[in-house]
């Protein structure tokens, strides 16, 4: 949720914001208009309310004769007040109901514009390879995996419908290399690795600002009234949900380790072929709460550790500044790394990390005591270090003239000194 205070002081950063985004710039003065109304109300109803309490005050000290008076007064004081505080109370929730449609505010230097209109800061990783020099054609990963015993679409099809797949034999054990090596980088840089919870109320999910454009790809349990994450980033931005925090010491850093549920609703037809887009994958995530000066260094330091992790599988693979009309409802900038994907003479996406500033922390109620005693709203961050998509560059990138694949030499160890994976017979 954005600060509507600051919001009332300049309302133009807002109103650029929104623009940058392709959004409804209008919604400004609307947060604007319910506000003003809101402190209205709410001022009525405290003016009331003090002369309830003066003529109330006075019962006692009226004269028989003019007890009935003021006790009529008192009583039509009480029913102007009940009427007046929930006029307040209306106000006061459609300005919440509308402050919260509003999206982040972007920073300054994203770029305006829409999914096509990112910016490449730059390549890195070893060049592309020629397939065509080196004298064959190119499986894609679905073959690869099948070849390998390490994919398994269609009996995943069978259990479980479209988009849901068994990763088998090698295949789970490069998974499970993968995330193992992620958590081994992120727990020696500091983080708390965590298991979270796959399932979440609705103040939750709503608060990490997944309800709004993202919805219809979330998975809901209404039995329970719970939903299913698509990232542990919800989980762990819960965490210290209505909590003080203490972050003189630095910014509290965790990595969660989970199972991730997506409709991939907004995507159809879209890379069905494989594991690209599915329903059910696993992720590892880095989330941080820090101060909201300090949010756009940690946002590099978490874009530094997901490229020190892309060049342990050494990848070819291009870093984007996303733009503004791309943004999740919470990311105020939003950084994407592509790697190369040869079949598909493409890049695709492998992580993203996201600043979400102090939106997601306004929601959510999580606050730090500073050294002066007051009490401040903090940042958060996001950012993918491993994920089952990344199975797919692996395979294609490293692929060989007889259908092996080549195991990059950081993997190895977390697959038993694996240097080569085969072809079945």
């Amino acid at each position: 949720m954005i600060d509507v205070r600051a919001l009332r002081e300049n309302p133009e950063p807002a109103r650029a914001s929104q623009r940058a985004r392709g959004g409804d710039v209008g919604l400004v003065d609307q947060i604007l208009d319910a506000d003003a109304q809101r402190r209205a109300s709410l001022q009525e109803f405290e003016r009331l309310r003090s002369t309830q309490k003066d003529v109330s005050r006075s019962v006692g000290k009226a004269s028989p004769q003019e007890r009935p008076a003021v006790l009529a007064q008192a009583k039509e004081l009480a029913e102007q007040v009940k009427a007046a505080e929930a006029k307040a109370n209306e106000c006061a929730a459609e300005a919440d109901r509308l402050a919260r449609m509003l999206p982040n505010l972007i920073l300054d230097g994203v770029p305006t514009g829409g999914e096509e209109d990112y910016v490449v800061l730059r390549h890195e990783g070893p060049a592309v390879r020629d397939f065509v020099d080196e004298g064959f054609e190119p499986a894609d990963h679905l073959a690869l995996g099948e070849s390998l015993g390490a994919i398994d679409v269609k009996r995943g099809a069978k259990v479980s419908g479209s988009r849901f797949y068994y990763l088998t034999g090698v295949g789970a054990r490069l998974e499970l290399a993968l995330m193992t090596m992620a958590m081994d980088q992120a727990v020696a840089a500091g983080f708390t690795p965590m298991m979270t919870p796959t399932l979440v109320t609705p103040a939750v999910m709503g608060g990490t600002g997944f309800l709004n454009e993202h919805s219809d790809e979330i998975y809901y349990l209404p039995a329970d009234d719970l939903y299913l994450t698509g990232t542990s980033e919800v989980a762990l931005a819960g965490y210290h949900a209505d909590e003080i925090l203490d972050l003189t010491a630095g910014a509290k850093r965790y990595l969660g380790w989970s199972t991730c549920y997506r409709r991939e609703a907004g995507s159809a037809g879209k890379d069905t072929r494989g594991i690209i887009r599915v329903h059910q994958f696993n992720k590892v995530e880095m989330f941080s709460f820090c101060r909201p000066e300090s949010s756009e260094m940690e946002h590099q330091r978490f874009l530094a550790w997901e490229e020190e992790m892309l060049a342990k599988v050494e990848l070819p693979y291009r870093v984007i500044d996303t733009a503004a009309g791309d943004l999740g409802t919470s990311a105020a900038r939003k950084f994407d790394c592509e790697a190369w994907l040869p079949t598909q003479q493409r890049w695709m996406e492998v992580t993203s990390t996201s600043n979400c500033t102090t939106f997601q922390a306004r929601r959510l109620g999580i606050r730090e005591r500073r050294e002066d005693g007051q009490i401040y709203p903090v940042a958060t961050l996001n950012g993918t270090l491993a994920t089952t998509r990344w199975i797919v560059a692996i395979l294609e990138n490293h692929q060989m003239p007889d259908g092996s694949v080549r195991i990059p030499a950081a993997l190895q160890p977390y697959l038993g000194g694996l240097d080569v994976l085969s072809p079945l017979a």
